[in-house]
This record gives structure tokens, C-alpha cells and sequence, in this order.
């Protein structure tokens, strides 16, 4: 391994690949040191008894802006959920979905929310109130005032059986936030991209995502060695010192440290970065539903907060046509945890079968799922920590695979005007 580089990357999740691409096209010498055997950070996948699973219930919006400046979306081949929502009732599933993109299903989706209150005016105009001026000035909504997003829906007006028994399961998954005090400016950009694209799978995992990225940063010239753990990386005369965790000293004139939120404090001697966490189970469910809208339950009964028949949205993650469910509960290190059996009940009852049949493949338990968007918002950190030391990463920006790749995009940016790079 070379003992001196331009620029040392620390991690090669999308901010740090997307950090090397840039960085090497712009004339230095880059090396990636990844501790995992896999580049991709969280967003990795791997095969069970023939069923591909993602870490995690993983989601790419093909409305992210930054996304295509750096990913080829085609070559992913997205399978993307359908434009709406199911929500278990005391009486039924009811549908939620966006009559714009969903127009077939306008009817079923009156049929099953009649007496449900779902559709109440009040709270729909409540609603629109709220998530409007995010469509409409979305550059004003990143620098208006900020408050909890329970706090912004009760001065908005929503409320009742919308705002229950769908919002919140919803989004508490969506932010891995139990009591939803994240940033609601956060959380309005965040619908606002819901509402512009449909979120997807690629066909065979999220891993597609990473590969093409490390692909392209090494076509650049940056080069990736795995296996490889970073202890700590300090300023050292006119550049850096990175110490790993077998002992070796490198040395480069800057470093990016794009490591998750449990590392980064570690690492860099910073302040820890405040993040939740997800439990996500993956079930062989023969009898599951051929539906490809993401399921809730209104009644709130367990202790799932959203759950998908995976194989009808992508049928290549199963190996032979088996229905493929995930079902997603929030991990909270200070509640009781949660039992594979709870989930499977619970999962089951949503989708109305019988869970006798289903067998659990794994269960992923990711403790740092997602960064904090706190009150008020700061949607943009410093790109330097220390002299010569950068940070990149959805905790820096915006906690989505959108704030990563617009991180290590800006960081590298910045790092290679202050090493005097070529344009």
C-alpha cells in the first residue's frame, strides 16, 4: 500500500466513492480505505437461500436532483413501488395512492376508505397547508422557521385518522423517529421528493448502487482497498496522518473522513453524531399478497411501523417466485427489543394471512440507520473539521442518498480547490 497520496478517503459508502470519483478526476491521487470486504456503507446487499436482501429496507427516489449526476439510473434498472400507501383497518386494507400517477386505482381507493375518515377534508386541507410551500418554493422552505414536525402538523391543522393511523406510522419509519420531532422543513423537502418520484428497488439490490460507484471512482483513478479499518486520522505539519487499526501510519496532504455517524467521532475526535436506528426482518411468505404499495396499520397494534411484499415490486430478489416480505420496526436502545415472532405476526395481520407458513431468511438489526435532523435544520455543515481534514456524508448534508453523493461532491470540491487541483 503506497504511504503517501494526494488525498486519503476514509469509508466507501456513496459520499466517499462520489468524494474519490471527483477527487481523481480532478488530477490527484486518491486511495479509498473501507474496514467492511464490500464497498457501500449502508446500502449493501447479500443472498439468502437464494433470496437477494438488501441491509436494511433501502429505497432509491429517481427524483433526487444530485443523483443522476453521478449514477447512471437506467443501468439500475429501478423497480419501483406503486404511488400510494395500504392501510390495515379494523375492516380491511384501505388504499391511499396519488390519483395523478395512480389513476386505476382512484376507484378502489374510494371504495376502501369510505367510513374510514382518511379522506376528511379538513385534515386534507390541513395537509395541503402544510406540504404546499415546499412544491411550490422549495428554496424558501430550506431557510424558513423551523419546529418539530408535531409541532408544524397540529399548527397546520392535521389531524384525525389521516394523521394517526397513516402519517405518522409512515414517517416514524421513513426517519426512524418515534416521536417525530425531526425538522419539519427536513420532512417537507423529504415528501416533496415522494410527490415528484416513485421510489424503487434495483433489480437485484441497492448493492448496484455502490458497485457503480466504485466502478466509476476507480475508472477515475482512485483506488479502493478493503479489509482496511481507520482508527484515527490527525492534522500532521502540512498535511494528515491516518493511523489504521493494524498498526500502519499514512500519510497524505488531506483526508476525507466519510464514515458513518457510530464512526465519526471515533475517528476524527469530533462531536458524536446523534443517529436512530431500524430493525428490518426478511420473511419467505408464501401466501403474501401480489401488492406493490407499501403496507401500515392504522390500529396500531404491534410493533411494525411499515412492511412490503418485496418480490411483487422486484421479482428478482426471489429465487423462484416465493413472495419475499420485509417488515420494518423502529430499534430503540432503550425499549424492549423486538421478537422475530412479533414481527411475523404483526407483518402477517397486516396483509391479512395466516403467518403459519412464513419462514424468517434474517433479521438486520442497524443501530445508525439515519443521522438526526434536529431543530432548526442546518443543512449544510463545514466542510473542514480540522486543517487538512474533511467530512462527507448524509450526517454533513442531508440525512438521504441525496445528501450523501451532494456531500462528497462538495467536500471533494473543496478539498481539491484548497490543494490547488485543476478546475
Amino acid at each position: 500500500m503506497a504511504e503517501h497520496q494526494d488525498v486519503i478517503v476514509v469509508g466507501a459508502g456513496l459520499a466517499g466513492l462520489v468524494a474519490a470519483r471527483t477527487l481523481a478526476e480532478r488530477g490527484l491521487s486518491v486511495l479509498v480505505l473501507e474496514r467492511e470486504a464490500e464497498v457501500g456503507g449502508r446500502q449493501r446487499t447479500r443472498t439468502v437461500d437464494g433470496f437477494v436482501l438488501d441491509r436494511g429496507f433501502q429505497l432509491i427516489n429517481p427524483a433526487y436532483p444530485d443523483l443522476p449526476k453521478h449514477a447512471d439510473l437506467a443501468a439500475l434498472d429501478l423497480q419501483q413501488f406503486r404511488a400510494g400507501v395500504l392501510v390495515r383497518g379494523t375492516d380491511g386494507l384501505a388504499l391511499l395512492a396519488d390519483p395523478r400517477r395512480e389513476p386505476a386505482a382512484v376507484a378502489r381507493m374510494l371504495r376502501t376508505t369510505r367510513g374510514t375518515g382518511l379522506l376528511e377534508p379538513r385534515t386534507l386541507a390541513g395537509l395541503a397547508r402544510w406540504a404546499g410551500p415546499a412544491l411550490v418554493a422549495p428554496g424558501r422552505t430550506k431557510h424558513g422557521d423551523d419546529a418539530p414536525l408535531t409541532a408544524a402538523w397540529d399548527a397546520a391543522g392535521v389531524t384525525g385518522p389521516l394523521r394517526r393511523a397513516v402519517l405518522e406510522p409512515f414517517l416514524q419509519g421513513v426517519l426512524a423517529d418515534p416521536h417525530l420531532t425531526t425538522s419539519h422543513r427536513f420532512v417537507q423537502l423529504l415528501v416533496r421528493m415522494f410527490l415528484l418520484g416513485t421510489p424503487g428497488v434495483p433489480a437485484r439490490g441497492v448493492r448496484a448502487l455502490p458497485d457503480q460507484l466504485a466502478a466509476r471512482a476507480g475508472a477515475a483513478g482512485a483506488r479502493v482497498e478493503l479489509g482496511v479499518a481507520v482508527d484515527r486520522v490527525t492534522p500532521e505539519g502540512t498535511g494528515v496522518r491516518v493511523a489504521t487499526a493494524d498498526g500502519r501510519a499514512l500519510t497524505a496532504r488531506a483526508a476525507v473522513v466519510a464514515v458513518g455517524p457510530e464512526a465519526f467521532a471515533p475517528v476524527t475526535g469530533q462531536a458524536d453524531v446523534p443517529s436512530r436506528g431500524l430493525t428490518t426482518w426478511w420473511f419467505r411468505a408464501p401466501n403474501a399478497p401480489d401488492e406493490r404499495f407499501l403496507a401500515v396499520d392504522g390500529t396500531r397494534s404491534g410493533p411494525l411501523v411499515h412492511t412490503a411484499v418485496m418480490s411483487a415490486v422486484a421479482p428478482g430478489l426471489s429465487p423462484d417466485g416465493t413472495p419475499l416480505v420485509q417488515a420494518t420496526a423502529l430499534l430503540d436502545p432503550a425499549a424492549a427489543r423486538v421478537t422475530d415472532e412479533a414481527a411475523r405476526l404483526h407483518a402477517a395481520r397486516i396483509w391479512g394471512v395466516d403467518a403459519a407458513g412464513w419462514d424468517l431468511l434474517a433479521r438486520d438489526d442497524v443501530a445508525h440507520a439515519l443521522p438526526v435532523q434536529s431543530v432548526p435544520l442546518q443543512l449544510r455543515r463545514p466542510a473542514g473539521v480540522a486543517p487538512g481534514v474533511y467530512a462527507a456524508g448524509d450526517h454533513r448534508d442531508t440525512a438521504s442518498i441525496q445528501g450523501a453523493v451532494v456531500s462528497g461532491a462538495r467536500v471533494a470540491d473543496a478539498v481539491a480547490e484548497d490543494l490547488g487541483a485543476r478546475g
